[in-house]
């Protein structure tokens, strides 16, 4: 049973990763309605994260190696330091800074408090909301190449709230990126890139500790789980970049809305429990 339980959230975790709904959300309401019953926990959200951000990794797999590759030469002068993949290196690590921080900082914060679902509902209508706005008022002008040293930082503190279940990381980013008038395209790319040393490094950590601290699922089943997500991720960043190309967010947003409505409802007539 608990086989099945892993396999299943790996799939939920798949699919809700890189769309702005937030999959730890879903991953902490979901778990909640299983046989099991319990929050599968900070530890298999982000084992199960390495899974979709492998996906993320092949996805942008040239942009990516081409970023790497100009930010080393960009060190010993062999490229410019305002190469543009050069800059998009130097931007990706001070975005990432803020997440390290408050990761560290609030570490209990993330496995326990921040992981009731009173907090996880209204983080999901307040984050959904200010989706629909940012949509709604972003000038969608600016492109990737636009990026500065501040609009960085500022993507990188949008990227810390999704620390908070229920904020979502690629929601909280792509908002921040909306209000700062980058493309829809250009807002998710970026976002998707930063992700990146956040969330390997923290899966990897929690990985390490799954070793001798194990979670409400074993170190296998966590693993079959994040193999699942990554293969159904896969299809998920390619359909998300395309359906962003030509359409609002406006169906995120009612999702968003919609469940943390229902969950405000089922906590307050105690269905469930936070």
């Amino acid at each position: 049973m608990h086989f099945l339980e892993a396999m299943f959230l790996g799939l939920v975790q798949g699919l809700t990763e890189f769309l702005p709904v937030s999959s730890s959300a879903h991953l902490r309401i979901v778990g909640t309605f299983l046989p099991n019953a319990q929050d599968p926990g900070a530890a298999f959200t982000a084992i199960t994260q390495i899974g979709t951000e492998t996906a993320v990794v092949i996805f942008f797999w040239r942009d990516i190696v081409r970023i790497i590759s100009h930010w080393f030469k960009s060190l010993v002068g062999r490229v410019p330091r305002h190469d543009p993949d050069a800059r998009m290196g130097w931007l990706i690590i001070i975005g990432s800074i803020p997440i390290v921080v408050l990761g560290l900082g609030f570490q209990d914060q993330i496995e326990t408090v921040f992981r009731s679902l009173w907090l996880v509902a209204a983080m999901l209508i307040l984050f959904g909301v200010l989706l629909g706005i940012a949509d709604h008022v972003g000038a969608k002008k600016r492109k990737l190449a636009d990026i500065t040293v501040p609009h960085g930082l500022i993507y990188g503190g949008a990227q810390a709230l999704a620390l908070i279940p229920g904020v979502s990381r690629s929601g909280g980013t792509i908002t921040a990126g909306l209000f700062m008038g980058y493309e829809r395209a250009a807002a998710a790319r970026y976002a998707f890139l930063l992700a990146i040393p956040a969330v390997f490094g923290s899966g990897f950590y929690q990985l390490f500790k799954s070793w001798d601290e194990p979670g409400v699922y074993s170190l296998p089943e966590t693993l079959v789980a994040t193999v699942i997500a990554f293969v159904v991720a896969l299809g998920v960043i390619a359909f998300f970049m395309s359906y962003i190309s030509k359409r609002s967010f406006l169906p995120f947003v009612i999702y968003r809305v919609a469940l943390g409505s229902t969950l405000l409802v089922l906590l307050s007539l105690g269905v469930i429990q936070a």
